[in-house]
């Protein structure tokens, strides 16, 4: 993960500060960044979305094609996640990207593992034979800190923003099934995520701990908790990164944090996409090159 070099009494400055509940940047430790969230950006994808938090800059897309039902869950749809570190920093060329692109891969599998946070059955074709896979693509175009978070607000905007043509099973008197589309673009389905969970993560800095850290203040962390919660405030999954260790009063102070600061981003993300698709065809698009 990219990361930058501070003096011990930079790290100190920085440190004093977060233990007065006054970060480098003026907020406060549960204060996040202004983060600029566009959706519909990419015109060959099903859906996408792009997440600018001031230098960490995401872009997701989202294809669906049909497929064959896995064998454990046979009239369910499933999500398929790639990430791609195609960062400026020199860190994350070759084998570095490749492992923090893994890493966070999986922990998107975490995430979506829980059974409530999409509606698999509603991308089931044809049980047993058809449904519909969601190729969910994640580019990481510059890295400012707190990718985990940007990239969960990003998936779930584009998951958002998704339409799966609607198809119909037509069966002939021998039996056989043939798969129709429909014609119409505007004859779709869409994705239910007020259940998709947002990663928010903790970093510990001294005594306290903060959210949305940047890079600055990440190389001051030994520790952090990737919390991902719903917009309900329930966790679905926790993951503990870094070297330093946490203690179990600080892990539920964390949990607590990471419960009212999720549901104020879930809040906050659900109004801006509502009021983006409010606009219909009549918003100004700044797309990923903008």
């Amino acid at each position: 993960m990219a990361s930058v070099v501070l003096s011990e009494a930079e790290k100190l400055y920085i440190v004093h500060g977060v233990q007065e509940d006054l970060r480098v940047d003026g907020r406060g430790c549960e204060d996040y960044r202004c983060a600029e969230v566009e959706t519909d950006v990419v015109s060959n994808t099903s859906g996408s979305a792009r997440v600018k938090l001031v230098e960490t800059d995401i872009l997701v897309g989202i294809k669906a094609e049909m497929g064959t039902p896995k064998l454990e869950k046979p009239d369910e749809g499933y999500l398929e996640f790639f990430v791609d570190c195609s960062s400026n920093s020199p860190e994350l060329e070759g084998r570095g990207g490749e492992e923090l692109g893994t890493d966070i891969a999986n922990t998107l599998y975490r995430v979506f593992s829980c059974e409530n946070s999409v509606d698999l059955k509603s991308l089931c074709i044809n049980p047993k034979e058809h449904c519909w896979v969601l190729y969910v693509d994640v580019l990481l175009l510059e890295c400012g800190g707190n990718i985990f978070d940007a990239i969960s607000i990003a998936v779930k905007a584009a998951l958002f923003n998704t339409r799966i043509p609607k198809v119909r099973v037509l069966e002939d008197e021998e039996g056989t099934k043939e798969i129709e589309l429909s014609d119409d673009p505007y004859d779709c389905i869409r994705l239910n995520v007020d259940e998709v969970p947002c990663i928010v993560t903790l970093s510990k800095i001294g005594y306290r701990h903060v959210v949305d850290a940047t890079l600055q203040e990440e190389a001051c962390s030994l520790a952090s908790l990737l919390i991902s919660v719903t917009s309900k405030g329930a966790i679905t999954s926790m993951k503990k990164v870094g070297k330093g260790s946490l203690d179990p009063e600080s892990i539920f102070e964390m949990m607590e944090t990471g419960q009212r600061v999720g549901k104020s981003l879930h809040i906050a993300l659900q109004k801006i996409l509502d009021e983006e698709e409010s606009l219909g065809t009549s918003r100004p698009k700044v797309g990923f090159l903008g």
